[in-house]
């Protein structure tokens, strides 16, 4: 393909792009298919001659459509919203035609400022402490990461290294691994599974802080935690605190565990994936207060800010830490700047309210968690059997799309506002499928118990 016909191409594949988007709204937003439908739809191998443009663009309608799940529909209220826009779109064309590596200053310079700046942009946009911020002369900073995931298992990474040195400093008579052996991180029960992968990439213990009633971890729970890990010797060194969790949006209390971790010289890194985005609003900044504590904090701009994935945000307040800790420069990848310290619409809160005011208007139903940023957590009254069976009818009719999670012992559904395209009617058209589901449902429940 040269320039030319890229140039023809592209147009007809933006086109194809914008008509997806507009038309969306018309597909089946869960596909019907089985596990392993492609690959008797494609050949074995790969062809020794190449196909035409033409036959390879209609295998995208006739074979990768089909499988597809369409996150960007209206009728999409699983997982978390997964947020794209034409300037997104655009910019990721300029970026894969760039093809920069920014493994470094020297790789590519505009790419380290414009990605430090945007972050001190991004970093302010939601009130962060100057520390978080490089600024011209600052010792914090943002980066760019692929997941929060990635995030949390840096800034793990980040304080096993410099609690080993401080550790070796003051017992240097301690082995690098005896002291592994006794390191221990902590998160919350409902922390998200990759703060406990984290750990196992790290090779470290991790523990789990039970939370309250609303689900989130208070300050007396992690101190309790914390005296009985210490009078057994060993050494506390991280706490990942989450506000807004994967089932149901609980907020962890940072003003009461920051000044915890602070005195205990315990790193704490706020992991804000789903909810971060939230606190450029103003009246949904006071969630983020207790920040201040922390050591490193993370959000996904691909949730809700209308960038693409994967764009996950993370800032520290020393940037010195995440260096010292991964620093390793072969001669090709250093440059003279190196040590100089230059170089380093929410729509969805008012649609979830609506989805809540209809569930509780139906006395079938109940609301399982505080209502927070675009996340309704709700079930059928009885039995969790009951509640799995309303979920498998509602994603076995590709209506629309849910998740579950577990609350304590109780199956919930999630009805995450996700698409940035749903409207007053797709909430609607969602809640009057889930109901008359369930009046479907609860119908065959009690004849088929009447048998019994």
């Amino acid at each position: 393909m040269d320039a030319a016909e890229f140039r023809k191409r592209g147009k007809e594949m933006v086109d194809y792009v914008a008509d997806y988007l507009e038309k969306i709204e018309k597909r089946q937003v869960f596909p019907d298919v089985e596990p392993g439908y492609l690959r008797p739809l494609i050949a074995q191998c790969a062809p020794q001659d190449p196909e035409s443009f033409e036959d390879v663009f209609k295998d995208i309608e006739k074979i990768i459509m089909p499988g597809v799940t369409h996150w960007h529909s209206p009728y999409f209220f699983a997982y978390f919203p997964a947020a794209s826009s034409f300037p997104a779109l655009l910019a990721d064309m300029l970026c894969g035609g760039i093809g920069c590596v920014g493994f470094s200053w020297a790789a590519s310079p505009a790419c380290t400022e414009l990605e430090t700046v945007m972050l001190d942009w991004l970093g302010k946009m939601v009130n962060l402490p100057e520390e978080f911020l490089a600024g011209k002369d600052g010792k914090g900073g943002g980066v760019i990461q692929g997941s929060a995931s990635e995030a949390t298992l840096i800034a793990l990474l980040a304080a096993r290294t410099k609690t080993i040195r401080q550790v070796q400093s003051e017992k240097p008579e301690l082995t690098e691994a005896e002291i592994m052996g006794r390191l221990v991180a902590y998160a919350s029960d409902q922390a998200h599974s990759s703060v406990e992968r984290a750990a196992l990439i790290g090779a470290v213990k991790i523990k789990n802080v039970p939370s309250d009633d609303t689900f989130s971890v208070c300050g007396s729970a992690l101190k309790k935690v914390l005296d009985e890990d210490k009078a057994a010797g060993l050494i506390p060194f991280f706490f990942c605190a989450t506000l807004g969790t994967t089932p149901c949006c609980s907020f962890d209390k940072l003003l009461e565990l920051g000044p915890i971790c602070n005195k205990e010289n315990i790193w704490m890194h706020i992991d804000a994936a789903y909810a971060g985005s939230a606190f450029i609003c103003p009246e949904f900044r006071h969630l983020l207060n207790g920040v201040e504590f922390a050591d490193s904090f993370n959000f996904n701009p691909h949730k809700w800010l209308l960038v693409n994935f994967d764009c996950s945000a993370m800032w520290v307040k020393k940037r010195s830490d995440l260096i010292g800790a991964f620093k390793l420069e072969p001669l090709y990848l250093q440059h003279h700047h190196q040590e100089s310290g230059l170089v380093t619409d929410y729509r969805h809160i008012r649609l979830s309210h609506q989805f809540e005011h209809l569930v509780l208007q139906d006395e079938r139903f109940e609301i399982c968690a505080k209502v927070v940023l675009g996340l309704v957590c709700f079930r059928l009254k009885g039995s969790n059997e009951l509640n799995e069976a309303l979920l498998k009818s509602i994603n076995d009719a590709k209506k629309i799309h849910l998740v579950p999670c577990h609350l304590r012992e109780k199956f919930v559904l999630r009805f995450a506002i996700c698409s940035r395209t749903v409207e007053s009617t797709h909430i609607k058209f969602a809640w009057q499928h889930i109901s008359q589901l369930a009046t479907d449902l609860l119908k065959t429940w009690v004849q088929n118990h009447h048998q019994q």
